[in-house]
C-alpha cells in the first residue's frame, strides 16, 4: 500500500508563488512516476506535471509550462511542485498521484492518490 500526503496549498495573490509537497510512504519509489493533477469546481481533473522518481521524465501541461517546476528529494520521499507567477485560473484542488513502472498524463493511469490541497489565487 502507498500513501501520499500533499501540503503547501493556500491563498495567494496573482503573481505570487506557492510550493506544494507530496510525501510518499509505504513503498520504495525507485520505479514510480509521480504526477500532479488539479481540479477546479465544475471541471474535470487535469494533468499538471509528472516526474519519474529516479529517471527524470519530466513533463508539464502547456498551461503551466515556464511557471511551474516539479522536482524530487529521494532522501525524503518527497516530490515538489513549485508554482510561480500564479494566475486566478490556477485556482483548484491539487492532487499528487503515483504509479509504478510507467508514465501517463491521464488520471486513470495512476493507482495511488493523495487527499488534495486547495490552491486559491486571488486577482
Amino acid at each position: 500500500q502507498v500513501q501520499l500526503v500533499e501540503s503547501g496549498g493556500g491563498l495567494v495573490q496573482a503573481g505570487g508563488s506557492l510550493r506544494l509537497s507530496c510525501v510518499a510512504s509505504g513503498r520504495t519509489f525507485s520505479r514510480y512516476a509521480v504526477a500532479w493533477f488539479r481540479q477546479a469546481p465544475g471541471k474535470e481533473r487535469e494533468f499538471v506535471s509528472r516526474i519519474m522518481w529516479s529517471a527524470g521524465g519530466i513533463a508539464y501541461a502547456d498551461s503551466v509550462k515556464g511557471r511551474f517546476t516539479t522536482y524530487r528529494d529521494n532522501a525524503k520521499n518527497t516530490v515538489y511542485l513549485q508554482m510561480n507567477s500564479l494566475k486566478p485560473e490556477d485556482t483548484a484542488v491539487y492532487y499528487c498521484a503515483a504509479v509504478m513502472g510507467k508514465m501517463s498524463e491521464l488520471p486513470r493511469g495512476y493507482d495511488y492518490w493523495g487527499q488534495g490541497t486547495q490552491v486559491t489565487v486571488s486577482s
